[in-house]
């Protein structure tokens, strides 16, 4: 279930880096001046881009790690990895938190890009470039289901990790 919960994330994470990456409109601004938007216009989205690839590369890292040792443990070598297991649960939630805070920042400017604000003179973006917002929604709601299933993914590596401490070995005073 892990596998498959894992190619599951570095699918959406690939698609919320594509999304964003290859989107980009033209607009005619004034009459004679035209404005093309694209990722590389916001930081946040640039940032987006590479943390998705990022993440979707340390899921498929994962995915390869966990292959070849399933295949070559033998079942009374098992509990001889805990190290590993503590290692793969603290990445997990690295991971986890660094897609959560790049969807929640794209979403703070994406907010901006909306609305506006008036107080800093930052104008509606969307509606000039109304294709480019659409796509970049789209990509943040890849990028947030992603997050969910990474958070599931992270528990589930909590519980692989916590099996290995046994009520009957964990709190044995010698």
């Amino acid at each position: 279930m892990e596998a498959c919960l894992r190619v599951c994330v570095t699918l959406l994470l690939l698609t919320t880096a594509c999304l964003v990456r290859f989107d980009s409109q033209t607009s005619l601004i004034f009459t004679s001046y035209s404005r093309t938007a694209t990722f590389r216009d916001m930081n946040v989205l640039f940032v987006l881009v590479f943390m998705d690839i990022a993440a979707a590369g340390y899921n498929l890292i994962q995915l390869v790690i966990r292959g070849l040792l399933s295949s070559h443990l033998k079942p009374d070598m098992r509990g001889s990895y805990r190290h590993l297991a503590w290692l793969s649960f603290l990445f997990d939630q690295a991971v986890v938190y660094m897609i959560f805070a790049a969807n929640s920042a794209c979403l703070m400017v994406a907010v901006y890009a909306i609305t506006g604000e008036h107080h800093l003179f930052w104008m509606k973006l969307c509606n000039k470039f109304t294709r480019f917002c659409t796509q970049i929604g789209g990509a943040l709601l890849c990028g947030y289901i992603a997050f969910l299933l990474m958070a599931v993914v992270s528990c589930l590596s909590a519980y692989s990790l916590f099996r290995h401490y046994s009520p009957k070995t964990f709190l044995v005073l010698k």
